[in-house]
């Protein structure tokens, strides 16, 4: 809604990049709530370059990393309202196989990022995806405790707060780090298929 998010999947997505012969794609799923509900939370425009997946272009995809706000320690309803929308995909076990992760952005420290991680493996499971977290491969960065930061050992994360605090150069970097982490898994996960 603020932002917090699409920062941190353009990183990611940097990171994607970053691993050779892998290309990251930027989509966001449909907004639910009305132009009404959004402008009385100040919500700015949505970045127009983006655009609006379908479950049907999942199939194409080798891996994905989701990214979504946490909303009482669960995936906002728009993702969850997208998630649903896979019934088909999952009956067809379509996305089978396919390495995933997460990032999210919350509101406080206590906002439930990691909690919103366990609930949402359970969307990949039913699909028969590969939950893949960053641990704490991210190194010092994970440790450090002099700074506020977002993110976990399930995946990079930022918080949001009213909406005004911007993720942190240190978020931003976990960020990258994990798109360049679970490219580079992905990209030997799907060598080993073929």
């Amino acid at each position: 809604m603020y932002g917090h998010v699409e920062a941190l999947a353009k990183k990611i997505k940097q990171g994607v990049d970053s691993v050779d012969g892998a290309e990251g794609f930027l989509f966001r799923v449909a907004e639910n709530l009305s132009q009404a509900v959004l402008d009385k939370m100040h919500a700015p425009p949505k970045d127009e370059s983006i655009p609006t997946i379908t479950a049907a272009q999942l199939v194409a995809a080798d891996a994905f990393l989701f990214g979504f706000p946490t909303r009482y320690g669960a995936m906002a309803a728009q993702m969850k309202a997208f998630f649903d929308s896979t019934g088909s995909l999952w009956q067809q076990q379509k996305l089978a196989g396919k390495p995933a992760g997460f990032f999210v952005s919350s509101g406080t420290q206590g906002g439930g990022q990691e909690t919103t991680a366990w609930t949402a493996i359970t969307q990949l499971a039913h699909h028969g995806m590969v939950f893949i977290p960053i641990g704490y491969t991210f190194g010092a960065g994970m440790f450090k405790l002099d700074d506020l930061r977002g993110g976990s050992p399930y995946g990079a994360g930022t918080f949001a707060g009213d909406g005004s605090r911007l993720p942190t150069q240190t978020e931003l970097e976990l960020a990258e780090h994990q798109g360049r982490y679970t490219a580079g898994i992905a990209k030997r996960l799907v060598n080993a298929a073929d």
